[in-house]
């Protein structure tokens, strides 16, 4: 019985090890799964932001036109020529700066989902490294178990063959 000892603790040990690399793989996965929820999440928030933004643009910008129109009228000149256009000029940049937060916002929720997939992938790599060690914690395992059984103790060892060269 003494001599299955050995082979018993190389075993459990090899089997403890492929345990613990299998859990390290899945828990570095959970991380990097978590990550990218995160930055999901994120992006989400930058467009929630965005929605305020404009909003709070939007009610700066009728108070300003507001007190715009309330200027030209205190000087008594009609909404045709200048004032026309001062309210046009207004209503374009007001435009163009809507449209540059927009822009904003999805190249930030662009980067926000490209990260989470980022950290999807390092999640997927993390798994597949610990299956390869479990693999090679097998692979040594049983290259243990095999050397310590004898195998392959009995084969024939090689002949050297001497040749008519070597005694020149």
């Amino acid at each position: 019985m003494a001599p299955a000892v050995p082979y018993l603790i190389v075993g459990g040990l090899g089997a403890m090890q492929y345990q613990q690399q299998g859990a390290a793989g899945k828990y570095n996965q959970a991380i990097q799964n978590r990550n990218a929820e995160i930055a999901t999440q994120e992006a989400q928030q930058i467009e929630k932001q965005l929605e305020f933004d404009i909003s709070r643009f939007d009610q700066k910008f009728q108070q300003l036109q507001g007190q715009t129109n309330t200027r030209i009228a205190k000087t008594g000149a009609d909404f045709s020529g200048t004032g026309l256009r001062i309210l046009r000029a207004n209503a374009q940049q007001a435009e163009v700066e809507r449209n540059i937060m927009e822009y904003n916002a999805k190249i930030g929720q662009a980067r926000k989902f490209e990260e989470a997939n980022f950290f999807r992938i390092q999640g997927q790599v993390a798994r597949q490294a610990a299956r390869t060690a479990q693999i090679g914690t097998l692979m040594s395992t049983g290259t243990s178990l095999l050397g310590m059984s004898g195998f392959g103790a009995g084969s024939a060892k090689p002949q050297y063959i001497r040749s008519e060269l070597g005694s020149m």
